[in-house]
């Protein structure tokens, strides 16, 4: 376990190498959410149901698809970053920048779960509880993806 807390016998190199296949790990998890997310919201607008929604939830609709479409573009970037800067011994820095691309990724992919959920419990249900359901479900997304592991990073990190 001492080890384990003095951390590798890597060079830089070797450790972008680590952190890069660890990254695109993550990513890949992340994509695939979004992708089945954004694909399903894609197709709302053409159901017969959807003419049926009043105007406050066709601004929810509106506002998850945007969301969808930016937490989109911030989990498909590293894919293009990296393929830009690769070759040019840049690996330490695309590191940083794409890890830095796939926070924000989760930050918007939050932003688009509550904002689906908000919609599809408020057409579903018709009850005063959903924003209290879907504060919960803020929190608790919160308190997964990002209290905890701040917590681990403070309480056992080294930096």
């Amino acid at each position: 376990m001492n080890a384990e807390r003095h951390g590798r016998d890597e060079s830089q190199e070797e450790r972008a190498d680590r952190r890069w296949a660890e990254l695109l790990q993550e990513v890949r998890v992340a994509q695939t959410g979004v992708q089945v997310l954004f694909g399903f919201l894609l197709t709302v607008a053409f159901t017969p149901r959807f003419a049926t929604l009043g105007d406050t939830d066709r601004i929810i609709y509106v506002i998850t698809v945007v969301l969808g479409a930016a937490t989109t573009g911030a989990l498909i970037g590293p894919v293009s970053f990296h393929r830009i800067v690769t070759g040019r011994r840049l690996k330490p820095e695309t590191v940083v920048w794409v890890s830095r691309l796939t926070l924000v990724g989760v930050v918007l992919l939050l932003a688009t779960v509550v904002s689906a959920l908000l919609l599809i419990l408020r057409v579903t249900l018709h009850n005063a509880a959903v924003p209290w359901v879907v504060v919960g479900l803020l929190v608790w997304f919160l308190l997964c993806w990002f209290a905890l592991p701040g917590w681990a990073r403070v309480r056992y990190g080294k930096d």
